[in-house]
């Protein structure tokens, strides 16, 4: 019997045809045949012999009966080649123990501290005797519950004891004095940035396969320097001032950019103001315990005739200060992918953000220089007009003019 005829049948049927009709298939073609039809059928059509008597063997089963198996199933429940994890039960285990060591008390894993790829793990499960691949590991890694995790920052390391209660006097302070139509503003400086042609983090919408080129290498000597913006954000306006510095960020340059804020803003929104509350971090050119920041608000104090109070937050939390994510947050989303090139670019950008509940910021290049390692002295601090709060004076305090 020559075969061309029914491996021609076969391959014009096949690509119709799910695993279980071919056998099927197959199984009536030897039937066909008769004595010798299964090894003829097997050579022809390249199915094994097994599957061709497996065929048969349904074909009998269900002769004269409904063939459509039930659910729609190819094969019986549990037909078909076992999971690697269902023969071989230790994998699953020794897979968590690679990807968790210090659980399973090994804290000197290589591993833990070099690569947790899934090709790296599955070359270790091989040369611990496991057949594997990278396919598998991922499919394990997502059943086992484990997806890939960039650090998350939650740790803000040691507070202090009086954390909570510090925050509880800023908020009765801000609403007193929002209360009695005085100002309240949060003050800080914003990460200094390159500026010229260096890569800002962030995408923004460009003609495709049209990226705007940047340096590769992110050196200040490749650019325009840095600048250092400082804000100084009104909580019940909801608008800023940032100051773009190009000199080094102290004290001075703190409260200049205050005063620049009150000169441009706060003395047209609160022409009766006598009283201005100032939140601001412990730490860096406004910190609780910088002396240059008291004399040059006891300058400021003396020029607007303000009686200036201002409350720090503790050690540690910066993050909490509302100018971070009430106006910090925004600009950052407002520049994201644009290489700030110049000082224009940088001001335009700041002014021009926004947000739905109608933040409005202005901005203004300082040019002044700011020398760093200013001494006060003993004399210079004692003329500080300053009264310390009965609750953590050394946070909460405030400077009124000498003259009052």
């Amino acid at each position: 019997m020559n075969t061309e005829h029914i491996q021609e049948r076969f391959e014009l049927f096949k690509p119709f045809l799910n695993e279980r009709q071919r056998r099927i298939l197959a199984a009536i073609e030897a039937q066909i045949l008769g004595y010798g039809g299964i090894a003829l059928v097997a050579r022809a059509t390249g199915l094994s012999r097994n599957t061709v008597v497996a065929g048969g063997i349904e074909l009998k089963a269900r002769k004269g009966a409904d063939v459509t198996p039930e659910g729609g199933r190819i094969r019986r429940p549990g037909g078909g080649r076992k999971r690697t994890v269902q023969k071989d039960l230790t994998l699953g285990g020794d897979l968590e123990y690679l990807i968790e060591p210090v659980t399973r008390g090994d804290p000197e894993s290589a591993l833990r501290w070099t690569c947790k790829s899934v090709r790296r793990l599955a070359e270790e499960l091989k040369q611990m005797g496991h057949e594997t691949s990278h396919r598998m590991v991922a499919e394990l890694l997502d059943q086992m519950g484990y997806s890939l995790q960039a650090n998350r920052k939650t740790m803000e390391g040691r507070s202090h004891p009086d954390r909570d209660a510090q925050f509880q006097y800023i908020h009765q302070k801000v609403k007193k004095f929002q209360k009695q139509g005085q100002p309240v503003i949060s003050v800080d400086t914003k990460k200094k940035e390159l500026v010229g042609h260096f890569k800002n983090q962030g995408r923004e919408w460009r003609p495709k396969d049209n990226p705007e080129e940047v340096l590769i290498y992110d050196f200040q000597a490749l650019g325009s320097g840095k600048v250092t913006p400082y804000g100084v954000y009104d909580l019940s306006q909801n608008k800023g001032w940032v100051s773009v510095g190009v000199d080094h960020d102290t004290a001075a340059f703190a409260v200049e950019s205050i005063r620049r804020w009150w000169n441009t803003m706060g003395c047209q929104v609160y022409p009766q103001a006598k009283r201005l509350l100032i939140t601001a971090d412990s730490g860096g050119s406004n910190g609780a315990r910088v002396k240059l920041w008291k004399t040059e608000l006891q300058r400021f104090t003396n020029e607007t005739g303000l009686s200036v109070s201002v409350c720090h937050f503790p050690p540690g939390i910066s993050k909490w200060n509302k100018i971070e994510h009430r106006l910090f947050s925004f600009i950052s989303q407002n520049w994201r992918g644009k290489p700030l090139i110049s000082h224009e670019v940088i001001v335009k950008l700041i002014a021009a953000t926004t947000t739905k509940t109608g933040l409005k910021v202005e901005c203004g290049v300082d040019s002044n220089g700011y020398p760093q390692g200013i001494k006060v002295t003993d004399k210079e601090l004692r003329a500080v007009n300053l009264t310390k709060d009965a609750f953590h004076g050394e946070w909460n305090y405030t400077i009124k003019p000498n003259h009052a």
